[in-house]
């Protein structure tokens, strides 16, 4: 217990001190929350033989809420496997892809391996599909691998027979599902004075309150602290709006991306946030109108992960 909060403390402060995450652990919850609602029993059963198979997976247990009743327990396992990819940032026994760049890609990005790869694989997270609003025409390719890639690469796995790799990939794409949901996940600003982008956001800094932070933070943390145990996502998971159905049901990860990145020009790159690097002090109009999207978005994220197990998992 003692090695666990050390690791969990460990973890917390690397995090914090990386610039690029997703919606943190309150928003991931919840998009596990939803999903879990939608899946089949069949495949409920499916998908928590295969997290068991996990290694962190007696961690997780740790983190269930004192009480938790049998009926909720593999919900809210669910719930907390959909971080796991972020709580390896701060595991120890696991490396950087590209220790020089650690969001940058390296050699070892493009495998699945399954539980073995001991990376890793922040680049993963996101895609940044490049855009600019002062003019500049010449925009970085999209690095690859990216979680759009990842996410298509995984879900053929779903249905194969390598019960190992299934949960490896499963693991991931409870988390990947989610990032490709947050704006910032999807896009980067290029400009005359950033022609290598703006990291998601991460490289602009806002003040929402009494203090600055980066833009990318400000939209990770929009439905709640991060610290929040599975129980409090869970009761504030159940009043996140109903998903369009048409949308739900779309499951090219392309239109996802090219939604985030509509997202980002409409909701995340507009007054009072402008060029350059800020910092600027959003209103409270710009903060309302980011917290309904971040709900919408979170709960559509869940409702295709749900329609993508269903589909996909054998």
């Amino acid at each position: 217990m003692q090695r666990y909060l050390i690791t969990l403390i460990l973890s917390t402060i690397l995090l914090f001190q990386t610039p690029v995450l997703a919606w943190n652990n309150y928003g991931h919850m919840s998009v596990a929350y939803v999903a879990y609602q939608r899946l089949t029993p069949q495949v409920r059963d499916k998908v928590n033989a295969l997290l068991a198979k996990n290694p962190d997976f007696a961690n997780w247990v740790v983190l269930l809420p004192p009480g938790t009743s049998p009926a909720k327990t593999n919900l809210m396992l669910f719930m907390i496997a959909a971080t796991w990819s972020d709580r390896i940032k701060g595991a120890s026994g696991f490396s950087e892809d590209n220790p020089s760049a650690i969001n940058k890609c390296g050699p070892v990005s493009a495998q699945n391996i399954g539980f073995t790869d001991q990376f890793r694989h922040r680049c993963w997270h996101f895609i940044d599909v490049a855009f600019s609003q002062d003019g500049t025409t010449n925009l970085p390719p999209t690095p690859v691998p990216n979680a759009q890639e990842r996410v298509d690469l995984f879900r053929p796995v779903l249905g194969s027979n390598d019960d190992d790799l299934k949960a490896y990939d499963l693991s991931w794409l409870l988390h990947l599902v989610g990032d490709l949901h947050q704006p910032l996940h999807c896009t980067t600003r290029v400009s005359q004075g950033q022609p290598g982008g703006d990291a998601g956001g991460n490289f602009v800094t806002v003040m929402p309150g009494t203090s600055n932070q980066a833009l990318h933070k400000f939209w990770d943390d929009l439905l709640g602290p991060s610290d929040a145990d599975t129980k409090t996502v869970a009761k504030s998971a159940k009043q996140l709006p109903a998903s369009d159905a048409t949308k739900a049901s779309d499951l090219n990860v392309s239109h996802w991306v090219a939604e985030g990145v509509q997202n980002a020009k409409d909701f995340v790159y507009v007054s009072p946030v402008g060029a350059g690097t800020g910092s600027f002090t959003l209103t409270k109009k710009y903060k309302g109108a980011a917290k309904a999207l971040a709900k919408k978005q979170v709960a559509l994220a869940g409702a295709r992960l749900a329609n993508l197990l269903n589909a996909e998992l054998k």
